[in-house]
């Protein structure tokens, strides 16, 4: 029986959510998005409700969470959460197991992405960082932010990352931790799996039909080396 390197790639592109998929920041963005909601005089949402908006860019996030607060009140919840994210942005790491995964994928060769409803400056930050001495920046061939074209899930994020790598849609696979994020995937008609360690509970993934829902990075690491 041949070795899981040994197999010819099924997908030549992976794309990756940010939050809650390869960075383990999903209690903190909800901690975030609650305070920033108390902060202009909002009805402050359960978690579950503001774990639900994690992965739509930042403003459809908010009013989504916040549906009492009104829109004239938008642009200071905006800053409101900035702020609190702020205040926390050095307690964020990548979850155990994503550095190894990443090295493992590159060097069988697949094109990897990120796809994330995070903004162009917040991302940048994070690529920018170092984890055990390695740029995160150089793992990645590109990236889409929600600020920069269409927030999830909308599939323009997939469609111009395989428009820039020349990748069709059954080559490239979308990994995610939110209905936003598979539903993405669908949209722009490309394969999926979802990680029940995120924002979403699993049980609302079987809808969107993804390859697979794993429960940790180890998981995900060993499905991909055998199946992707």
């Amino acid at each position: 029986m041949s070795e899981p390197q040994q197999r010819p790639r099924r997908f030549d592109l992976i794309a990756f959510d940010w939050d809650g998929t390869l960075f383990d920041s999903t209690a903190i963005i909800v901690r975030c998005i609650q305070r920033a909601v108390a902060d202009v005089g909002g009805k402050v949402p359960s978690n579950q409700d503001a774990a639900y908006v994690i992965g739509l860019g930042l403003m459809a996030a908010l009013a989504h969470a916040a549906p009492d607060v009104p829109p004239e009140k938008y642009n200071e919840l905006g800053v409101r959460y900035k702020h609190h994210y702020a205040a926390h942005v050095n307690d964020l790491a990548l979850f155990d197991g994503v550095l190894p995964l990443l090295t493992a994928l590159k060097a069988r060769g697949h094109l990897l992405a990120v796809a994330t409803g995070k903004s162009r400056r917040g991302l940048a930050d994070a690529l920018d960082r170092q984890v055990e001495g390695v740029l995160l920046r150089r793992y990645f061939d590109a990236t889409r932010t929600a600020d920069e074209t269409a927030g999830k899930p909308d599939p323009a994020m997939l469609h111009e990352l395989m428009a820039e790598l020349g990748v069709p849609p059954e080559r490239t696979l979308m990994i995610g931790d939110t209905t936003h994020d598979l539903q993405m995937a669908r949209n722009a008609a490309c394969p999926s799996v979802g990680v029940s360690y995120g924002a979403h509970p699993p049980d609302v993934f079987a809808a969107l039909e993804p390859l697979v829902v794993v429960e940790s990075v180890a998981s995900l690491h060993a499905w991909l080396l055998n199946n992707a």
